[in-house]
């Protein structure tokens, strides 16, 4: 893999490039699904190449290849140039990288347990008993789960003098139970212990058995079952409390995604838009929540799913403060665009694949504990609604106007849980519902949600990411507005 980077990280300069920085990849993924009792798929993929990036006149070159051959990497490197000479036609501002030192190192997810060396059929016991304990519960119709490990290594060099590898684990897990009325055909589905059927982490096989599927079976499946018999969740001004995953979600589409300084400038709007979080918002004391509210990027949390050693431009991976006391102060950066603020990267680009260009990525966007335990927070709500784990969102194409559904919902009267509803929804606009947070709870509620599946660009790149969040209470919201049959 070294000759490979170094040969054509040479050529490249040779040919005429200021600056050139070359990935070399593999990576290595297993899944395991089970549905009603029967292993539904069980997939396995590797996938290994290497690219070349480019700066030339001004302007950026990209190509890569799945032929690790020395004939292959003179013939890339050469269409790396061709496409920056290309794109430097064409009118606008040059390049320009925030400066960097030289980063040379390795870095490795810590992990107790492989998973590719785990035996298949114990994992797959493990999801089919995670199967049975739901499918324990009568009225249970469709019971599900999986299990989905990877593997990567990259090697990074680059004309500056980096050189950097890394070895990354990953490991994730999910269970879902529903629920079918005879009836109506309507369907409940309770998630554990996110919605959309996965939560993952870096780390080895021991993030999936810490989980305990088993132990939560039986559960999710009475509560999907319940909640075909529950009422619609009332409309109207309510002060509701988010559990941590739905805090962690809303996170992610209302600050993650509108934080990316390659949206705020207009140099990428596909699949989920643009920003308001505008270049005046910056160092301006916007507002964009209350005094409560805390988030930060932070790509060296421990077992975070968006952890690692650096970006895949060499910057070392860091914590950045992103909203301070509810005043924005921060967007995720590259090195180009960080240059047109005067700043430098905070190591926040990525790339799913060998054949992907890198670009801005959410590392773990974390809303910062508060001092609540959430059984005191509930009791301390006089007249309120506890919503758990999303279903459905929509949210527009600057992040601001969202609609939220979740799977459960709970009345809170005079400080307790009481009726179960389903079918609930919120609505706000970002900057007004954030400053309506008024109490976060506490560390020991506070939990980093890992996302899979968060998509960007086109071609789309799925990415990893986490999310550290706690239940949080906000006040003043709509609820209710969406209509279900």
């Amino acid at each position: 893999m070294r000759d490979i980077a170094q040969r054509a990280l040479n050529i490249a300069r040779q040919l005429g490039a200021s600056y050139v920085d070359v990935r070399v990849m593999e990576r290595t993924t297993e899944s395991i699904s089970v549905k009603n009792g029967h292993v539904e798929g069980v997939s396995s993929s590797t996938s290994r190449g290497f690219n070349v990036r480019v700066i030339v006149n001004g302007a950026w070159g990209f190509a890569a290849s799945a032929r690790l051959a020395n004939e292959e990497v003179e013939r890339v490197a050469q269409q790396a140039i061709q496409i920056a000479r290309a794109s430097a036609l064409v009118a606008g501002e040059a390049v320009r990288l925030a400066p960097l030192e030289v980063q040379r190192g390795s870095y490795q997810t810590p992990y107790k347990k492989d998973p590719f060396a785990i035996p298949l059929d114990q994992k797959v016991q493990l999801l089919l008993d995670a199967d049975a304990a739901i499918r324990s519960i009568k009225g249970v119709a469709l019971s599900s789960g999986q299990i989905a490990y990877a593997r990567e290594y990259k090697l990074f060099l680059s004309s500056e003098g980096s050189e950097i590898e890394q070895e990354l684990h990953e490991a994730g897990a999910g269970i879902s139970a529903s629920a079918v009325d005879p009836e109506s055909q309507e369907i409940q589905t309770r998630s554990y212990p996110n919605s959309f059927g996965i939560h993952g982490g870096t780390g080895g096989y021991e993030f999936i058995e810490a989980l305990e599927l088993v132990k939560h079976g039986a559960r999710i499946g009475e509560e999907a079952v319940k909640l075909l018999s529950a009422p619609q969740c009332p409309g109207g001004i309510k002060t509701i409390i988010l559990d941590g995953a739905q805090t962690a979600l809303q996170v992610h589409e209302s600050c993650g995604h509108p934080i990316e300084l390659d949206r705020v400038l207009g140099m990428e709007a596909g699949f989920v838009g643009k920003s308001f979080l505008t270049l005046d918002t910056f160092n301006s004391n916007y507002h964009y929540g209350s005094e409560l509210v805390n988030i930060n990027a932070d790509a060296t949390i421990p077992g975070a799913l968006g952890s690692f050693g650096w970006d895949d431009e060499g910057v070392p991976a860091q914590r950045t403060p992103i909203v301070t006391n509810g005043i924005f102060t921060g967007y995720l950066m590259s090195r180009d665009t960080a240059s047109m603020l005067g700043l430098n990267s905070n190591g926040c680009v990525r790339a799913d694949s060998w054949n992907r260009l890198p670009m801005i990525r959410m590392t773990n966007i974390n809303l910062e504990p508060g001092k609540w335990k959430l059984d005191d927070l509930i009791a301390d709500t006089e007249d309120g609604i506890y919503m758990s784990i999303n279903k459905s969102w929509s949210i527009d194409d600057r992040r601001l106007n969202f609609q939220f559904g979740v799977e459960l919902a709970c009345e809170i009267k005079n400080g307790k849980l009481g009726q179960l509803y389903k079918n609930a929804t919120y609505t706000g606009i970002t900057p007004q519902f954030w400053g309506s947070c008024d109490a976060i709870c506490c560390r020991d509620e506070w939990v980093v949600y890992g996302l899979p599946n968060c998509g960007k660009g086109e071609p789309m790149q799925v990415m990893r990411t986490g999310h550290g969040a706690a239940p949080a209470r906000f006040r003043n919201v709509q609820v209710g507005v969406g209509r279900w049959s």
